[in-house]
């Protein structure tokens, strides 16, 4: 058969499944996806009543696709259940002579409130002179790649994962429009860190995200830590902060501890190092941090992939022992997923976080897991760390004022060429609905409104509760 005869065949059998795809998908979503120039081959969607054997809607649902964020989803349910939602982190502190150590246990939410407590405590105990090294324990976590998982180097969302992780390393830059210039400060205000500021106010108006980034001429230094701001600020923001990762680690912690030892009235003769704690050190304090049930919710209201990397290595050493290594959390949960009876054989796993272009889920596993959650004794743990639609999180400023505010905890996902949603929907019978919707495209970023349609027609049930469930096509071998 000449070549551009099969090419042409293929074009054809290729819009073909398109047509078929988008005849399935519900018709507001249909028409959303197409103003937004999607086809709906690059779009998963399973709707599927909560304990009914088979999907209303199921489109492309065994397709393996980038769920962003999604993700999320897999590692926090897994670590609720092999690890139990009362778990907690540990952070230790010893004695060595005229040295003190800090040995980390991967504690992800060690903020600056959590660290000065702990250096009150030594304080409280009778620690005023730290006259040798203070020794960074890192060794719960094996070696990490350290480099960025996007072209944003110094967003705190892509700090690498760190056994002693503190106040994920970042600074909180506020910047307040006075009349006589942009007052410009940083939280904590860290030793060191010079702050270059030639800020004008104009009148324009007020701009988002990188925009407002790139406006106000944002440039940043880790080595010395330095931070520049050289462009315009429209008075119409107001006061704005923007979080950024500029220190190195060790740098970060030294200039943590000499900040918040001074003011705890301490005094610090030496430096900081990496190092190992030494058998005959002298336990001094452990701090605990919170519990894993309140991680989770903050790792999936507000899609923290810091802390999402953090409990993926956590469930790593937990399962398969210290050090930590990536493959032994892909390993846990698989065999944790598998006695769940969820095959799930597109799952590609590299971080747990979702910030990765390696990382593949189906729309049809994703809806057996969050089957498999509603049935869990933890389901009150996990479904309340979801969204909920038009209140909180990533879904806050969502659907507001219409009738499914309120009514729905969905998880959110997004990078620069997927954008997904998935969770429950409670319709307006009062019927509970699990949903997923995945979208790989260049133009996934305008598929937010076929997302709210889809979750508007979840809610009003206006197909589901009449159409007949039609059984899943068969899952890829």
């Amino acid at each position: 058969m000449p070549k551009d005869h099969r090419f042409k065949i293929f074009v054809v059998l290729l819009a073909l499944t398109s047509a078929s795809a988008a005849a399935d998908l519900p018709a507001p979503v249909a028409t959303a996806l197409q103003a937004a120039g999607i086809p709906a081959r690059n779009v998963s969607v399973v709707v599927q009543e909560v304990g009914a054997a088979r999907p209303s809607v199921a489109v492309n649902e065994h397709e393996p696709r980038n769920p962003a964020s999604v993700m999320k989803l897999v590692t926090t349910f897994a670590a609720l259940e092999l690890l139990g939602p009362a778990f907690r982190w540990k952070t230790e502190v010893y004695a060595d002579g005229p040295h003190v150590v800090l040995r980390g246990f991967g504690d992800p939410k060690l903020n600056m409130e959590s660290f000065w407590m702990m250096l009150r405590a030594l304080r409280a105990r009778g620690l005023r002179e730290i006259a040798g090294d203070v020794v960074l324990d890192r060794t719960y976590f094996g070696p990490q790649p350290q480099q960025p998982l996007d072209e944003d180097t110094f967003r705190p969302y892509n700090v690498g994962p760190d056994a002693l992780l503190v106040n994920f390393k970042s600074l909180r830059f506020t910047f307040i429009p006075q009349e006589a210039g942009v007052r410009v400060f940083s939280e904590p205000a860290l030793p060191g860190l010079e702050i270059i500021n030639s800020l004008k106010t104009t009148n324009s108006q007020c701009v988002e995200g990188r925009a407002f980034r790139d406006l106000i001429g944002a440039t940043f230094q880790s080595r010395p830590p330095r931070a520049s701001f050289s462009g315009s600020y429209p008075v119409a923001c107001g006061e704005r902060d923007l979080n950024v990762a500029l220190y190195q680690p060790e740098d970060y912690v030294a200039a943590m501890i000499r900040h918040l030892w001074s003011e705890l009235g301490g005094t610090w003769k030496g430096g900081v190092r990496d190092g190992v704690t030494p058998p005959g050190a002298k336990l001094l304090y452990q701090h605990e941090s919170e519990s894993l049930a309140e991680a989770v919710r903050d790792i999936n209201k507000f899609s923290n992939n810091v802390m999402a990397r953090q409990l993926y290595l956590t469930l790593a050493a937990e399962t398969g022992g210290a050090p930590a290594r990536a493959d032994n959390a892909r390993h846990a949960i698989r065999q944790w997923l598998t006695a769940k009876k969820i095959a799930a054989p597109e799952l590609v796993l590299e971080n747990g976080s979702g910030l990765s272009r390696m990382e593949r889920l189906s729309a049809a596993s994703t809806a057996q897991l969050l089957q498999a959650a509603w049935a869990s004794p933890l389901m009150p743990d996990f479904v309340s760390s979801l969204p909920l639609v038009a209140a909180d999180g990533t879904m806050r400023k969502r659907l507001r004022g219409e009738a499914i505010a309120g009514r729905a905890h969905i998880k959110t996902g997004l990078l620069h060429d997927a954008r997904a949603i998935a969770g429950y929907v409670l319709d307006r019978h009062g019927r509970r609905h699990v949903v997923v919707m995945l979208v790989n495209h260049p133009r996934a970023p305008q598929a937010e409104a076929a997302f709210d349609a889809l979750l508007n027609w979840v809610y009003q049930d206006r197909d589901s509760a009449r159409a007949r469930p039609r059984a899943a096509s068969p899952q890829r071998p």
